[in-house]
């Protein structure tokens, strides 16, 4: 399979890969050490911005405007200037989390998570913001990871890292909110834990295993399908890129590694291309005020 290093500098927590198909951009975030990494995939430059607090995921909003999930709550970032805006306060008041996992509904709802800096038994949330609102859909969960949806919107999966537990749950497609409680789909009893993932164009999710240095797919009931090798022991989360959604971008962390396991893992903290032998879909924009 190949691969390819889309790029050396090593995150210490690298997490919430995106991809704006209209510019042909990718971005990830170094949680740990704040910063937002752009890559333009046509011309292979990149650009590392710093950010003034700790943010892990984004979705764009318009052809100037991101929205950020932060460790203060949802930010719009003007993409021209990188300047932030507060858009929703999360959390902001308890400093013992932050954010974390996040993708975006085909309805524009935008979800995203919480979870405890030192990953503290059920701090985290999962929540969604629509119309000017946040809703809290999700809390109780220790490591909320894994958010995504189907393409008709009738689907959306996460996961607890903490637990080893894939969950989904059923939609309404108009809006991305619940219809009833999730339930167990997948327990991964293997070597590391499910983190990451993004849906394909055949409908299947495709999950990073941190600690497994592996993408694991599964269908929409839960069963494994495949699994590919991907060259950092903690890769974390994957998203599909390029013109064709043709390779899958996948970030990795070194956080918790001493020297001795850096030095067994010579590609930790790298950001990686993967061709994989899937496509998968262009992510829906999120959207602000009504809907």
């Amino acid at each position: 399979m190949p691969v390819t290093v889309l790029c050396d500098e090593r995150c210490h927590l690298g997490e919430g890969p995106a991809y704006d198909a209209a510019s042909d951009t990718a971005w990830w975030f170094d949680i740990i050490e704040r910063r937002l990494f752009e890559a333009r995939l046509g011309t292979g430059e990149i650009v590392v911005h710093a950010l003034p607090l700790m943010a892990s995921a984004l979705a764009t909003v318009d052809d100037g405007r991101q929205m950020l999930a932060t460790e203060q709550g949802l930010m719009l970032r003007d993409i021209a200037t990188g300047a932030l805006e507060m858009l929703a306060p999360v959390e902001a008041a308890t400093p013992a989390t932050r954010s974390n996992d996040a993708r975006v509904h085909p309805s524009g709802t935008f979800w995203f998570s919480t979870m405890g800096r030192q990953a503290e038994p059920g701090a985290g949330t999962i929540y969604a913001y629509r119309a000017g609102t946040v809703q809290a859909l999700f809390p109780g969960i220790t490591i909320p990871n894994a958010i995504c949806f189907s393409a008709d919107g009738a689907t959306g999966y996460f996961a607890d890292t903490a637990a080893n537990a894939l969950y989904r749950v059923r939609l309404d497609p108009a809006t991305g909110l619940p219809l009833e409680a999730p339930a167990v789909i997948h327990r991964h009893r293997d070597e590391g834990g499910l983190d990451g993932a993004v849906v394909d164009a055949e409908g299947l999710l495709w999950c990073a295993i941190w600690g497994g240095a592996r993408l694991n797919a599964y269908s929409p009931e839960g069963d494994p399908v495949r699994s590919v090798a991907v060259p950092a022991r903690q890769a974390s989360c994957p998203v599909f890129v390029g013109p064709a959604f043709d390779r899958v971008l996948v970030t990795s962390a070194w956080q918790h590694m001493d020297e001795a396991d850096r030095a067994a893992d010579p590609h930790h903290g790298k950001t990686f291309l993967l061709d994989i032998g899937a496509r998968g879909r262009a992510e829906p924009r999120a959207r602000l005020g009504a809907m």
